[in-house]
């Protein structure tokens, strides 16, 4: 997909892989729509971007709030139209330090589940139907490998990724006949604020810089159609993104 004049949201954008992706995005032309909690660091991200000459909007909005997504869609299709790309980035680990699953309250499960798998869930659904009837579009779930490895103490998490992986293999099975691609990423381990919450004592000279992924993944997007509807790239297929 050519970028330019395109409209992306990305979730998750005000700090780490997030705000990398909106920069790289912004970077070849595309206008950024912003999502995230921290609203004070969203407009950061953006006044960034308007510094650089590119578009972007900032939207402070909780993706695991039903309430919030068509709001959201509709102020971000007002400003910018209809969108060509959607990142699911954002992300919630639950409580830190992570805990066993014996030691997990359900109500910290549900906020990860409708977080980091209904929140998705729910605004593919809001944005989808338009890329299908445009015949265009690209939606990316960014995973981890807590998906298909079970790691002691990382269990709500790890749910939500698992599911989030084979939502995007639905979506993809249900779309890519549409002209919509819908693909899964997992990052790999990075220097962010997540990371250092779950691994506080990670050497950070062996983690991969946020801003070298965010410019594979963006390749990725770029070339989205010669790639499998509902594949799930990962190192190193992701590419050498340290």
């Amino acid at each position: 997909m050519e970028l330019s004049n395109k409209t992306a949201l990305v979730t998750g954008a005000s700090r780490g892989l997030g705000r990398a992706l909106a920069l790289a995005l912004a970077e070849r032309g595309a206008r950024v729509v912003l999502v995230a909690r921290d609203g004070e660091a969203l407009r950061a991200v953006t006044a960034a971007i308007t510094e650089r000459g590119g578009q972007a909007f900032a939207l402070p909005a909780d993706v695991g709030d039903k309430s919030a997504i068509f709001p959201l869609v509709g102020a971000a299709s007002a400003t910018f139209g209809p969108i060509d790309v959607l990142i699911h980035n954002a992300s919630d680990l639950g409580p830190t330090p992570l805990r066993l699953l014996l030691d997990t309250e359900c109500e910290d499960l549900t906020r990860v589940l409708e977080v980091n798998l209904v929140g998705p869930f729910r605004l593919t659904k809001a944005v989808a139907g338009n890329m299908a009837l445009r015949g265009s579009g690209v939606v990316v779930h960014v995973s981890s490998d807590a998906a298909v490895e079970a790691y002691p103490t990382w269990g709500a998490y790890s749910v939500s990724k698992a599911g989030l992986d084979h939502l995007s293999r639905v979506w993809a099975a249900e779309l890519s006949e549409r002209g919509v691609s819908v693909f899964s990423v997992d990052p790999g381990e990075m220097d962010t604020d997540m990371h250092r919450a779950a691994i506080p004592d990670a050497d950070p000279a062996g983690l991969a810089r946020p801003e070298a992924v965010a410019e594979r993944i963006v390749q990725l997007i770029e070339r989205a159609e010669s790639i499998a509807p509902g594949a799930r790239l990962a190192p190193p297929l992701l590419g050498d993104a340290a």
